[in-house]
């Protein structure tokens, strides 16, 4: 563990031995270096520090009788004030550490570097091979070879390494211009919206992430991060208040390493058992090769126990097989210790721009299509899963192409205890009609290896009509929906946003007037009020949203809408109506967020004698219906619901979203029948903790 540790140090020294120098940089300069031209000051640092080492450094006398030979590994950083302190020794025998430390205690104060004329930090790492080796012996015997006209093939190979390294620069924020993933978070992504949908702007909002480099023409990321930068002089602070603890950039790569916490511990008032808790540890990395490839990856290890309602809700998401829940938008759980879950989730991607107007993305992950809290097209709200998606940009254009390997875990729908696979593709087309008015199109079909065909390399042509091709292959060969969305800029301060979701449509039937059930539809109406009421940085948002019965449902057991026994685009699935109310203020490093959510839910009563499917459950098949007219938004048990939620919180290290926070949420759920898995509840849900805010998690079930 502690050479692990070594390593990501090591990683972290922008400033190392072998750095190239440059007319703007010096390198911290020993007293006998003073007179030395600057090109020189570098070797003659080496020369003096290894020959201090040589004539000081006593190997102990157990070194001596094992007759060991290897190397001690030391890190350390030459300060503003020019001393020489030691972050780090790695060695085999503890008496080596000791020795090495107190060796270097005895080395001057010397001139610090500087950078543009102002002092700074520089960090080197340094090998002491034992038994001792004479620096002047070894550098006369390679002069004596260099007269002779002698290549020394020993010599050029061991610094093969240091020649790499020389390309090595101060770190340069490139994240912030590459073609990476913007990490998906209402309260991250509400700090830039305004500047997304300022009048004039020829920006696409609805297809989420966003890369980096397509927002920052809006957005100026650096200054955000600076107008919030600690002071910090030693190098632990600036990785805790303003650094990735590990950035490398190089003449044609970069990359940045953070550690993932998750760290939470609350109260649920109508829980049976004490604390809920959540214990996340995990590692993000995220990296270029070049100026057009961009990758990225996210691995989790968690435990928790959660309030009562959501760990029941996990556990009604139960996948075939012995583990015992599947935890909300992260992925299959196990159980830990009695009463609470271990679910391990990884994301990664590789984003590769070929050219200006079209990025490719291939990996693990989730998507959203919206302007919303919400989304009726697709959401995030379920695990991720692998996809390939084309983000192509023109003229007044976007369109977005998403290919998604998708499951479906249920014990009805396994083959020799194997998961089922089906497929998804989604279009979205986005169209700038003019300055203020936005207008999107979007299709999606999902289909499953049904006659063995496996992916269906028809729904791969990103123009093609996905009904058309539907009737092609057959009736029961896929289930297409489709769908609009419209924005409407009223002004730089105000956004009204819809959306309009079509799995079935009868004209006949709406004429008709008896609500039919093949009247699947549903619709999203909001607004966005930045700066509300003259006050920097609030914003205020309020979204109603209403599906019918049986909307993203199919007569086919696994063509429904879902992923991992959630649903892909609201997680309620369908037969619901609800209100929502958001505000998010940030200041600095602070943020606050509230929101209330007001609904009208219906659930099936699974009871002998009423077992009838009332078109909530997107994954039960459509004719298990009471009725074929007659059909309204909350049949079946009827229930009222209410959420809110409170949250703030200060954020510890903006690049990496670090932040300690507190929340509390407020849920009552109010059927009008009871059932085994209905009834009324009131639940009062404290936290407080530290999370790397990478995605979004969804309490309001």
């Amino acid at each position: 563990m502690k050479k692990v540790f070594l390593i990501l140090i090591l990683f972290s020294c922008i400033k190392i031995n072998s750095q190239s120098v440059e007319t703007y940089e010096k390198p911290p300069v020993f007293p006998e270096c003073e007179s030395q031209p600057i090109n020189n000051l570098k070797a003659c640092f080496n020369s003096k520090l290894n020959q201090h080492i040589y004539s000081n450094f006593k190997v102990p006398q157990i070194v001596h009788d094992d007759n060991y030979k290897g190397d001690v590994k030391v890190l350390f950083e030459v300060t503003t004030e020019g001393e020489i302190k030691v972050i780090y020794i790695d060695a085999t025998y503890e008496a080596l550490k000791v020795e090495t430390k107190r060796v270097f205690e005895e080395l001057p104060k010397i001139t610090p570097g500087t950078y543009n004329g102002r002092p700074i930090y520089f960090q080197y790492s340094l090998a002491i091979k034992i038994p001792l080796v004479n620096p002047e012996i070894v550098a006369q015997e390679q002069q004596e070879l260099k007269s002779k006209g002698v290549t020394d093939l020993n010599e050029v190979v061991s610094q093969e390494y240091d020649s790499i390294k020389t390309n090595i620069v101060d770190y340069e924020n490139l994240e912030y211009k590459s073609q990476l993933n913007i990490p998906f978070t209402h309260t991250y992504y509400a700090r830039f919206d305004a500047n997304m949908n300022a009048l004039g702007t020829n920006s696409h909002t609805a297809a989420k992430p966003y890369l980096f480099d397509e927002v920052a023409r809006y957005y100026d990321f650096e200054a955000e991060k600076k107008a919030v930068a600690k002071t910090s002089n030693t190098w632990a602070g600036r990785k805790l208040w303003n650094e990735h603890l590990v950035q490398v950039q190089g003449k044609d790569y970069w990359f940045t390493i953070d550690p993932i916490f998750d760290l939470q511990v609350g109260k649920d008032t109508d829980a049976d058992f004490n604390t809920t808790f959540n214990n996340t540890r995990g590692i993000y990395v995220q990296g270029g090769l070049g100026k057009r490839f961009s990758f990225s990856t996210s691995v989790y290890e968690s435990q928790g126990r959660f309030a009562q309602y959501y760990n029941e809700y996990a556990e009604s998401l139960k996948a075939f097989g012995p583990d015992p829940a599947i935890i909300p938008g992260r992925g299959i759980a196990k159980r830990f210790k009695e009463d609470a879950y271990d679910y391990p989730v990884a994301e990664a991607y590789l984003s590769y721009s070929p050219a200006n107007f079209i990025n490719i993305q291939f990996g693990h992950g989730k998507n959203f299509i919206g302007d919303g809290y919400r989304s009726l097209l697709q959401s995030d709200v379920a695990s991720p899963y692998p996809f390939l998606k084309l983000n192509t940009k023109f003229w007044k254009i976007k369109y977005t192409n998403t290919w998604m390997w998708l499951r479906d875990v249920r014990p009805e729908v396994t083959e020799d205890g194997a998961f089922l696979t089906k497929y998804m593709a989604n279009h979205y087309l986005s169209w700038n009609v003019s300055k203020r008015l936005n207008i999107g199109l979007f299709e999606s079909v999902i289909w499953t290896n049904s006659n063995d065909r496996g992916f269906d390399f028809n729904y791969l042509n990103p123009l093609i009509f996905y009904r058309a091709i539907e009737f092609e292959t057959g009736q029961g060969a896929g289930n297409a929906i489709v769908g609009a969305s419209v924005k409407y800029k009223w002004n730089n301060k105000v956004n009204l946003y819809g959306q309009f979701i079509l799995d079935e449509f009868s004209l006949n039937d709406i004429k008709g007037g008896d609500k039919s059930w093949k009247n699947k539809y549903g619709y999203q109406i909001g607004a966005k009020y930045y700066d509300a009421f003259k006050v920097d940085n609030l914003l205020l948002q309020i979204e109603y949203n209403r599906v019918r019965p049986y909307t993203y449902s199919h007569n086919t057991i696994v063509l429904n809408y879902g992923h991992n026994n959630q649903p892909m685009a609201h997680l309620w699935g369908a037969n619901f109506s609800e209100a929502i109310v958001i505000g998010r203020y940030n200041y600095q490093r602070w943020f606050a967020d509230a929101k209330l959510v007001f609904g009208k839910r219906g659930f099936d009563f699974n009871e002998s004698g009423n077992n009838f499917s009332y078109g909530g459950d997107i994954y039960r098949n459509y004719n298990d219906r009471p009725a074929d007219t007659g059909i309204k938004v909350g049949q079946g048990i009827t229930t009222n619901t209410f959420n809110a939620e409170l949250q703030a919180g200060y954020i510890v290290n903006p690049v990496s979203n670090l932040k300690l926070f507190t929340n509390i949420s407020f849920r009552n759920f109010n059927p009008d029948a009871t059932t085994a898995t209905t009834f009324k509840s009131n639940t009062t849900w404290f936290n407080i903790g530290l999370r790397t805010d990478l995605f979004n998690w969804y309490y309001d079930f």
